[in-house]
C-alpha cells in the first residue's frame, strides 16, 4: 500500500505538481491516508487555497474505502509516532511534524510513503520504509499573499478561484 502525505492530497485537490502521479496511485487502488494527514490536507486546502472543506470532502468521499483507505490514529500508532518523532526530529535539520510522524507510524513493513518532503523521505528510509518521491517540493504548494489585494496565490500564480474553479468569498 502507498501512504499519501498531506502534500499529495493537497496536490490532488488543487492541481499541484504531484496531481497526475497521485491520480495514478488512486487509479491503482492501493492508496491510504492517515487521518491526521487528511485533516492537514483539508485545513491547508481551505486556509491557503480557498477550497472549502465541504467541497474537498465531496471530491474525496467517493474515494474513501477503495481506492483510498483511511488509517485511524489509535493508541499503538500514537505511541509509535511519538517514538519516531522523538528519535528523528530536529528543529533546524529535520523538522518533521507530528502529522508526518503519524504518517510514518501508520506504515507497515511492506508499505511505501509518497511525499515530496525531503525530511519525511529521509526519516522513512531511516525507519526502513520504502518511499516514492513525488514531484515538486512540499513547500511549493504554499500560497503567497499579494500585499495590495490579499488574494492567496498558488506557486504558479493562480488564485484559489482559478485553481478550484470556484469563486472565493471576498
Amino acid at each position: 500500500m502507498t501512504l499519501l502525505d498531506a502534500y499529495a492530497l493537497i496536490a490532488f485537490l488543487v492541481g499541484g505538481p504531484a496531481a497526475p502521479q497521485v491520480r495514478r496511485l488512486l487509479r491503482e487502488g492501493d492508496a491510504a491516508v492517515a487521518t491526521a494527514n487528511l485533516a492537514e490536507a483539508l485545513d491547508v486546502s481551505q486556509r491557503v487555497y480557498g477550497l472549502a472543506i465541504e467541497r474537498a470532502m465531496a471530491v474525496l468521499d467517493p474515494l474513501f474505502g477503495r481506492p483510498l483507505v483511511t488509517l485511524p490514529l489509535d493508541l499503538e500508532v500514537a505511541r509509535r509516532a511519538a517514538e519516531v518523532r522523538s528519535a528523528h526530529y530536529h528543529r533546524s535539520s529535520r523538522p518533521i511534524s507530528l502529522a508526518d510522524a503519524i504518517l510514518l507510524a501508520s506504515a507497515g513493513a511492506s508499505d511505501r510513503i509518497a511525499t515530496a518532503d525531503p525530511d519525511v523521505l529521509a526519516v522513512a528510509r531511516a525507519e526502513g520504509l520504502s518511499t516514492l518521491r513525488l514531484p515538486g517540493q512540499a513547500r511549493s504548494l504554499r500560497a503567497t499573499r499579494r500585499p495590495r489585494t490579499g488574494i492567496a496565490r498558488s506557486s504558479d500564480g493562480r488564485s484559489a478561484a482559478e485553481v478550484t474553479g470556484r469563486p472565493t468569498r471576498g
